[in-house]
């Protein structure tokens, strides 16, 4: 198991450790060049301060990366991105971009999404492995199961606080890799890019104008997974959660006859009538069936 030491500001940790019932956190890059790619789901990723405050101090269980407009980050995380405006935010990272961006530039930035943060108390700061250089800029990655990444784990691994993110561990006090529990930030994100920023009946791909939709919603029992999640077109999102439209269990469009006798129109959506959607790569990001058969019984009109 790998761990990645990421390196951040105070402002962004004091902000976070003081917002109660945290279930995931956006590490932001100021830069949206590069995707983050050092880790695998599950894997840690710790909080180094800038110097001169040179301790590991917390961190997060690795959920996903991403490219995003700063725009989509902030309604995604809201305060979770370590600021409490957008016009904090977009300050922030101007900062570290050493440019001052046009209010209405939706430029793009590097999101790493980080489930069940912890923040350790000031007296279990973590100093720095002794092989860490001054002029690294971003972060270092380390192996746990060898020096000196397996100190660290040791280090990390006594705090009440991480004790209790931490659900699993092999004897001996071997790190093991568990998949985190997604917020729903995460989940927008991680549909978003599972369905490749496109609806998933239309095909449309103005970013702004689609939705993360849950198939079971929360409220339900559904869980914040990909597989319970559709990228809908917002007026799709809206219909479907309404049980105007639905998807089979075999992928294709159903469209409420209610649309016609309550509104006394709906051409354009009875022309998605028995359309197959389009289904991300990954097979196990694909539409649950249990949970397509759950709206379908539940939620669709007919």
């Amino acid at each position: 198991m790998q761990a990645y030491v990421g390196i951040t500001d105070r402002e962004w940790f004091e902000l976070l450790r003081n917002l109660p019932h945290l279930e995931e956190v956006n590490f932001w890059q100021p830069s949206g060049n590069s995707q983050f790619k050092a880790l695998n789901p599950g894997e840690l990723f710790l909080f180094k301060l800038h110097s001169p405050y040179n301790y590991i101090v917390g961190g997060g269980f690795f959920a996903h990366s991403s490219i995003l407009p700063i725009s989509l980050a902030w309604e995604s995380f809201r305060e979770m991105n370590g600021a409490r405006t957008l016009t904090e935010m977009r300050t922030r990272v101007d900062k570290y971009r050493h440019q001052a961006e046009n209010s209405m530039t939706d430029y793009a930035i590097g999101c790493i999404l980080l489930e069940q943060p912890f923040f350790l108390p000031e007296s279990s700061w973590i100093p720095i492995p002794g092989d860490w250089k001054s002029g690294i800029m971003q972060g270092k990655r380390y192996d746990l199961n060898v020096e000196p990444g397996l100190s660290l784990w040791r280090q990390l691994h006594v705090p009440m606080i991480f004790a209790s993110a931490v659900r699993e561990t092999a004897r001996y006090g071997q790190p093991v890799l568990t998949l985190p529990r997604l917020g729903q930030g995460s989940f927008r994100v991680m549909v978003t890019d599972a369905y490749e920023r496109k609806c998933a009946i239309t095909n449309e791909r103005t970013l702004p104008a689609l939705d993360a939709a849950h198939i079971k919603p929360y409220s339900e029992s559904g869980q914040h997974v990909v597989s319970n999640g559709l990228l809908l077109r917002r007026d799709l999102h809206s219909l479907f959660d309404k049980g105007y439209i639905t998807i089979s269990p075999s992928n294709q469009v159903e469209v409420s006859r209610r649309i016609k006798e309550e509104f006394e129109n709906g051409r354009d959506y009875y022309r998605l009538q028995g359309n197959i959607i389009r289904l991300p790569n990954n097979p196990l990001d694909r539409p649950s069936k249990e949970y397509l058969e759950w709206h379908n019984s539940n939620v669709y009109l007919g």
